[in-house]
């Protein structure tokens, strides 16, 4: 055991404690069971404690949003981070040994970030449109036709020429409601009654949107709008990005993702990679007087503010008036002590790929410029979503695997170091849906390897080619792919059960019996301790890269 400010062992330093519970100590932490959390002592003067407005426990985006407005205000704030950056989804890599390329290791596109929280902090963020909207091979004839949608469009080559018009309808409707919410997300909770009547208010359309999109499960609209299986799908899978749900689960998380992935509008590239997004963030927030440390592990949180962590081989101890957790609910509970929430997890597998050369299509009426500018679909017509997750229910690895594959490379050439620009290289990456964390959990070298398989074996059932044909060779030889699964998300990114969420998606209101009686309730990121505020994806309107968690506690905490 290490020693404490005091130079004794931890062990001792513990035991002068009065605890009302059994304290037990395993691998360095502190675990309560029963009765009240101890407080972490204040070691006084000494030069490892330190005394801040607010301490932020990790240095995520939302953090780093929530770090920059509360400096603004004059607030001394002090951010810690575990790992040795900040940013943590939201980050850029050089994955492959001897590739000069910049990839978004995990998120990787943004539609949620307010353009008025990039404003207010004068950060330098960019963002890229894409193009094209989307093209999706047709299964039925192994690629050989598709959908493509943006500026042309060929519903008539995959024998939807009906459903142009209806599918075009469907989002006008759509956007009807969601640019009704969107101002609200930077707002405090509104209640559902009184949001929806005051959205639908002399326009009964809306009320029918909203009955569609909030009351009834997503799928009954979907298929009422559309006619074509693959045109459903193509809308249907925005409610199920990183969700395991049927498309009629009566419980409504698919309606729930679906709203967010529709509530921000177009999603865009960030111009640099996701790193450079979060890279504006930090500067802002030190730009402001934030203090940021990485390589600060915390190991525990009272509930009176006091926020213990390990940095440079020493134990150091941070009071905040406020704490702000940039952290999975779960992972706040088990800092504090308390009863861990239920957690829902995540169903989503991402492969990073090098590319030498885009891949040949079978579809000889659409470039591969085209095919891949926007999101390109890949095994995901209506009712192959539905079976896909029927066979993950059941334990088996979906196949084949419902995928979205993006070529961020085709929007932003600049996360290519010039030589691969020069020499027609891309960067690519494949989402792998319905690949819940069970799956990962067990076995999750073995299953990694299964679930990489999955993801090329279900993309070249559409291409002309191989896909390994095209994959670039890293310095050693070793071709370019990096699969990251729910698994590593919660060893690397402490995600709870790979939830990129931080755990299922709520509404972006309160329900009419909710308490808003505090800033931090009233705000949607209240926890069971007044003074412990959630700042992140976990939060009521987090999710996504949208630093609205963050704006959304440092507003409540300036309003305590």
């Amino acid at each position: 055991m290490g020693a404490g400010p005091s130079g004794k062992s931890i062990s001792g330093f513990w035991a002068e404690f009065r605890v009302t519970a059994t304290t037990v100590l395993t691998d360095g932490r502190a675990h309560w069971i029963g009765g009240q959390q101890p407080r972490l002592p204040r070691p006084g003067s000494t030069p490892l404690t330190s005394t801040h407005d607010a301490v932020i426990v990790g240095g995520g985006h939302n953090g780093l949003v929530a770090a920059a407005y509360l400096a603004r205000a004059g607030r001394r704030v002090l951010v810690l981070e575990r790992l040795d950056h900040v940013g943590g989804a939201a980050v850029s890599a050089h994955a492959f040994d001897g590739v000069d390329a910049r990839l978004s290791r995990y998120s990787y596109l943004v539609s949620l970030l307010p353009r008025r929280i990039v404003d207010d902090l004068g950060a330098r963020v960019r963002l890229a449109r894409r193009r094209y909207s989307s093209y999706t091979p047709d299964p039925e004839t192994g690629g050989r036709t598709g959908l493509l949608i943006g500026p042309e469009t060929t519903f008539a080559a995959v024998g939807a020429a009906d459903d142009e018009a209806r599918f075009a309808d469907f989002h006008r409707r759509s956007r009807m409601l969601t640019e009704r919410l969107w101002p609200t997300m930077l707002q405090p909770l509104r209640r559902r009654g009184d949001l929806r009547r005051q959205i639908t208010a002399g326009a009964p359309d809306l009320d029918a949107v909203w009955r569609a999109m909030v009351d009834e499960p997503i799928g009954a609209a979907i298929t009422a709008a559309v006619r074509s299986d693959l045109v459903r799908g193509v809308i249907a899978t925005d409610a199920l990005i990183g969700t395991f749900a049927r498309l009629d689960d009566p419980s409504l998380i698919q309606n729930r993702c679906f709203l967010y992935h529709l509530i921000g509008g177009d999603w865009a590239v960030p111009v640099g990679g996701m790193g450079a997004v979060s890279g504006a963030l930090a500067a802002a927030a030190a730009g402001f007087g934030a203090e940021i440390l990485t390589g600060a592990q915390v190991s525990a949180i009272t509930p009176d503010g006091e926020v213990r962590y390990h940095r440079d081989g020493a134990d150091r101890w941070a009071h905040g008036e406020v704490v702000l957790a940039n952290v999975a609910p779960a992972e706040l509970a088990r800092l504090t002590g308390s009863a861990p929430p239920e957690v829902t997890p995540g169903a989503q597998v991402k492969v990073n790929l090098m590319l030498r050369r885009l891949p040949r299509l079978r579809d000889e009426t659409v470039t591969a410029e085209q095919a891949f500018g926007g999101t390109f679909h890949v095994n995901e017509g209506f009712g192959r979503l539905q079976a896909a997750y029927d066979e993950a229910a059941a334990g088996q690895v979906p196949a084949p695997l419902p995928c979205e594959v993006y070529a961020h490379s085709l929007t932003d050439p600049s996360i290519l170091g010039d030589g691969l620009r020069a020499a027609g290289a891309h960067t690519m990456t494949v989402f792998g849906l319905h690949t819940p964390h069970r799956l990962a959990a067990a076995d999750p070298d073995r299953v990694r390897d299964r679930l990489t398989s999955a993801v090329l074996t279900s993309l070249n059932s559409v291409l002309a080619e191989p896909i390994q044909d095209v994959i670039a060779e890293d310095a050693a030889g070793r071709l370019c792919i990096e699969t990251k699964t729910t698994a590593d998300l919660e060893h690397s990114l402490h995600m709870t059960a790979g939830n990129i969420f931080h755990g299922a998606l709520r509404w972006p209101f309160a329900e009419d019996d909710d308490p808003l009686d505090t800033p931090a309730q009233r705000w949607g990121v209240a926890t069971g301790h007044d003074r412990i505020l959630l700042c992140g994806s976990g939060s009521r309107r987090g999710g996504g890269v949208s630093g609205i968690g963050g704006h959304n506690a440092a507003m409540a905490v300036l309003q305590r």
